[in-house]
């Protein structure tokens, strides 16, 4: 009965983590800001905090470049194996397949992006992305 209990504990670490990577794929920086303020603290987390806000502003001036060109898709994806491997070390399950997922979630984020970008336009999209990333990055952490 208890190994069945730690697979289920397991299994829900990793589908967050799952989660906590498609966050990662709408907003680089805030899953792992929110990941390092509450589980770990320290001048590294006020560093992606900070990083974050950054992103928040930058993110919707014309000048930027596009949310899904080659660089920024390299840097969620990136930002997703790091909230995974990170947030599966927080959780106590296998870095390496909380680093996958946060990988695959940060993938399967982009038709989603696309898609809002379409409907809404570039300035719509980016303020609708914020809240989510936000506030799902908050109920995911403090659920791990």
């Amino acid at each position: 009965m208890r190994a069945l209990a730690a697979l289920n504990l397991a299994g829900m670490a990793f589908f967050l983590l799952f989660l906590l990577g498609i966050v990662s794929g709408l907003r680089t920086f805030t899953g792992p800001a929110v990941l390092w303020l509450t589980r770990h603290g320290g001048v590294f987390a006020y560093v992606l905090a900070g990083a974050a806000i950054f992103e928040y502003f930058y993110d919707v001036q014309p000048q930027a470049p596009p949310r899904t060109s080659i660089s920024n898709i390299i840097s969620r994806l990136l930002s997703g194996v790091f909230v995974g491997w990170w947030g599966a070390v927080a959780a106590g399950v296998t870095p390496g397949i909380g680093a996958a997922l946060g990988l695959a979630g940060a993938y399967c984020s982009l038709p989603i992006r696309k898609r809002c970008i379409e409907i809404g336009g570039n300035l719509a999209s980016g303020l609708l992305e914020d809240i989510v990333a936000i506030g799902a990055a908050a109920l995911i952490v403090t659920h791990l």
